[in-house]
């Protein structure tokens, strides 16, 4: 009976001891987990129970060990050599799981994109409600940059910054400014554009100068890329625009081209490795290379996808007007081609930046509009003005995801405290884009604009001293104001009494500009790209450190 005693005894000391032992195990048995929440950051406690801030997506080692704290369980766990106690719900077996957000709310309305292109597939309008399904690029603060989503019955990417958990509406002083300019012209109002503020990129590995003082060169002018560099290095230029693609001579064989556009692709002037071959000589020299491309004025591009151009109902043909045909603004698949070439010189040529030249719909063409006489392709249901805003977006977030810079040319006009005709207002491009390059022209103006006495281009700094402080107000009334690049007029005035545009016509321009705070660089605009008359504004670039 004794025997039986100790035997049952023995086995419940080894049972007891078992229990303690697998309790001992469990509890310091450890587990990898990641960080979960529905925000970049979630709450812990460290091992002095004070409450702190960790950032999900962060790998853990677990523990079966709890912690009470305030009446919740949390888990012991082991990061960077520290102690923390983390909620269950907060700790996840795999990184793709760690964004626990389900619903979300567009803040900003923007393009949905393909899952895996950069193919436009829908609009999220702002206000809409979103199921997330998923996520690309977790960033080291626990942010992601793409939210993977479901709308409606589509599924596809939108950039997170422009999601929210609520509704809840941002302060925002500027739309006060913009909620009086109503629709004058057809190219849409101001208000119900998009003012969020957005921090300009810095690229490590690309650094913009802080002043680009800088030459236009068209595509037949680069077989003679030597001379422009030389000329460059010696006079006080470092910056060129190389065309990539005008309205209707494509400079080089683009893969781009190939897939959107067979036409340009034929007509390109030259090949890839031709083209490769001068812009290393440049990029070589330490020269800042811009690549222009047309946006909406495009006769090759038109001519193979007639479907996106804007159609003259009278001629039943696509519209062909100021000597090109345009592709819709509204059109989706012209906005997709034009960034994938312009991702196509930055990753293959090193261009530093990309300018975007035409990003507008035609000018006047009001009456055709009011007479029925075009269909502008109008899918959504967008403004102009929408159009352009919402095109300028997503090519500055394709670029930026590169680290590559975008900039913009406007009309003059652009100046002025109204949204075009044509869809360009000012502070709606200045917000999204890193650089703003107007065209105001002296020759372009009317002769006795601004009440001076004089024809404007025979006094381009009286003009252009005006002009400028109207540019600096449109700039005050942008919450992330881009830098101001101004086009100036590098050709004799075309119309009477006709001026010959020389190295003091040259400095008088550039003053202006500078004296009025404009003084992030220039451009000068000349479509031959002459040499000969370049050279002869040797005197004004280097006068520029006087």
């Amino acid at each position: 009976m004794k025997k039986k005693i100790i035997v049952l005894l023995l086995v419940v000391a080894i049972s007891i001891a078992s229990f303690f032992a697998y309790r001992c195990y469990e509890e310091n048995r450890v587990s990898e987990l990641y960080l979960a929440s529905d925000t970049n950051e979630l709450v812990a406690y460290d091992e002095n129970l004070m409450a702190t801030n960790l950032v999900r997506g962060k790998k853990v080692l677990a523990k079966n060990k709890y912690q009470n704290i305030d009446g919740q369980d949390y888990r012991h766990v082991e990061a960077d050599g520290n102690t923390y106690y983390i909620l269950d719900s907060n700790l996840v077996e795999n990184i793709q799981d760690c964004i626990l957000e389900d619903k979300m709310y567009v803040k900003t309305t923007s393009s949905l994109l393909e899952m895996d292109s950069a193919n436009i597939i829908g609009l999220l309008n702002k206000g809409d409600d979103v199921d997330i399904i998923g996520y690309s690029d977790l960033l080291a603060d626990g942010s992601v940059k793409m939210y993977h989503v479901r709308h409606n019955d589509l599924e596809g990417r939108v950039y997170a910054k422009y999601l929210s958990l609520d509704l809840s509406v941002e302060d925002n002083a500027y739309l006060d400014i913009h909620k009086s300019r109503e629709d004058l012209y057809g190219g849409g109002d101001a208000y119900s554009l998009e003012y969020t503020y957005e921090e300009k990129p810095l690229f490590e590995a690309n650094i913009m100068p802080e002043v680009c003082n800088t030459l236009y060169i068209n595509g037949s002018s680069i077989a003679y890329i030597d001379d422009y560099i030389d000329f460059a290095l010696n006079n006080n230029i470092n910056a060129f625009v190389i065309d990539i693609k005008d309205s209707h001579i494509p400079t080089y064989q683009a893969e781009a081209m190939k897939k959107y556009s067979p036409t340009a692709y034929d007509n390109a002037l030259m090949t890839a490795e031709e083209f490769k071959n001068q812009i290393l000589k440049a990029k070589e020299a330490g020269i800042y290379l811009i690549g222009r491309i047309t946006v909406f004025k495009d006769t090759n591009y038109a001519i193979d996808h007639p479907e996106d151009a804007i159609f003259d109902k009278t001629e039943n043909a696509s519209l062909y007007y100021n000597s090109s045909y345009w592709p819709s603004a509204y059109k989706r698949n012209v906005w997709v081609y034009n960034v994938e070439l312009a991702k196509e010189v930055v990753l293959n040529y090193g261009f530093n930046e990309i300018q975007f030249d035409y990003v507008r719909f035609p000018d006047r063409i009001g009456a055709m509009e009011s007479n029925g006489e075009i269909d502008l392709l109008n899918a959504y249901g967008e403004t102009k003005a929408q159009a352009v805003q919402r095109f300028v977006m997503y090519a500055a977030d394709e670029l930026h995801s590169i680290n590559a810079y975008i900039s913009v040319d406007v009309f003059g006009e652009t100046s002025n405290a109204y949204v075009t005709a044509y869809g360009q207002y000012w502070p709606a491009i200045s917000n999204y884009v890193d650089v703003i390059s107007a065209m105001p022209y002296p020759d372009h103006f009317n002769i006795h604009d601004y009440g001076i006495e004089e024809a404007v281009w025979e006094v381009p700094y009286k003009l252009l001293d005006i002009w400028s402080k109207d540019v600096q107000v449109r700039q005050s009334e942008t919450p992330s104001k881009a830098k101001v690049r101004t086009w100036i007029q590098g050709y004799d005035s075309i119309k009477e009494p006709y001026v010959e545009y020389d190295s003091t016509k040259i400095k008088e321009q550039i003053e202006a500009l500078y004296d009025n705070g404009l003084s992030d660089g220039f451009i000068v605009w000349n479509g031959a790209s002459s040499l000969e008359k370049y050279r002869s504004f040797s005197e004004a670039f280097n006068s520029l450190d006087d």
